[in-house]
């Protein structure tokens, strides 16, 4: 007789429909489509393989519940994976960085119009990079670029090692671990940031993916959501090379606040580039 808890074949349609009300029950968003990405991990495969399967085994049935459980706790999809997209890259991820958003890939999008010279030997400084997800992806546009990224985690400066070599980019960057940009001499063609910048009292009240399971350093800008952008105001115009860019990345509001604190530190704005929401996304300036 076998065992109450012996994992068994189940029928795939069956499963995502109970997956998808017990998401939903639980606050998630796109239940269903979350639903679809747990069964393809469990089955080590994605959507479109998703197609071809009517059952999953018992292995990938007992894998499927363990990670919809850790799903419905609100623990991230990019945790459960171990990784996510961003750009044209797929890197890894782990609750010591931020997992990248789409809203970031502004950066990328501004970088590309204001540095049209895809040949260009660039010089690239990513402070706070993370995964790093953000160099990785200029690097990619840039083939003749090379770049270093800071992060004051050193776990997060071994991920973005890692994210590197996922990406067969470990060659042009050196992933560093420091507090800004300590002990690095420019200039650099172009310098990239997306710096802590929620106001500490808001931090509460992010969704529980953000407030249980990323790090909150990565997120705390302070009292007024500005703290890392006067440090950055400090140091930006003494590593920027003449004819050089910096690009930061803006939260909700900031469009006005921050181009002020980055004009009396002695740059000049170029653009604030919205993001797909129309919110002022990625903050660009020169000497």
């Amino acid at each position: 007789m076998k065992d109450a808890m012996t994992p068994t074949p189940a029928n795939l349609r069956h499963l995502l429909s109970d997956a998808t009300t017990r998401l939903r029950a639980a606050g998630i968003e796109a239940p269903q489509r979350e639903a679809r990405l747990l069964a393809a991990h469990a089955a080590g495969t994605d959507l479109t393989g998703l197609l071809r399967i009517d059952t999953l085994p018992p292995a990938d049935h007992a894998t499927f519940m363990q990670i919809l459980q850790r799903r419905l706790h609100h623990e991230p999809m990019a945790h459960i994976t171990g990784h996510t997209g961003f750009w044209s890259l797929d890197v890894a991820v782990s609750p010591a960085t931020l997992i990248p958003r789409a809203d970031t890939e502004t950066l990328v999008e501004a970088v590309l119009d204001h540095l049209p010279d895809r040949n260009a030997p660039l010089r690239v400084l990513d402070i706070g990079t993370g995964t790093g997800c953000l160099l990785l992806a200029v690097l990619a546009e840039y083939p003749q670029a090379t770049g270093i990224g800071t992060d004051i985690n050193p776990d997060a400066a071994r991920l973005a090692t890692r994210n590197a070599a996922r990406n067969g980019l470990a060659a042009r960057c050196d992933m560093l671990c420091c507090n800004w940009a300590d002990g690095i001499t420019g200039p650099f063609d172009l310098i990239l940031s997306n710096p802590p910048y929620i106001p500490h009292a808001d931090l509460k009240g992010l969704m529980p993916e953000v407030v249980r399971h990323e790090p909150a350093r990565a997120l705390d800008g302070g009292a007024d959501g500005l703290v890392a952008y006067r440090a950055l105001a400090a140091i930006l115009p003494g590593l920027l090379a003449s004819g050089g860019i910096a690009v930061l990345e803006l939260g909700i509001g900031q469009d006005h606040s921050v181009p002020a604190l980055m004009h009396e530190g002695g740059l000049r704005i170029l653009e604030i580039r919205p993001d797909l929401g129309k919110i002022g996304r990625a903050l660009v300036m020169k000497k």
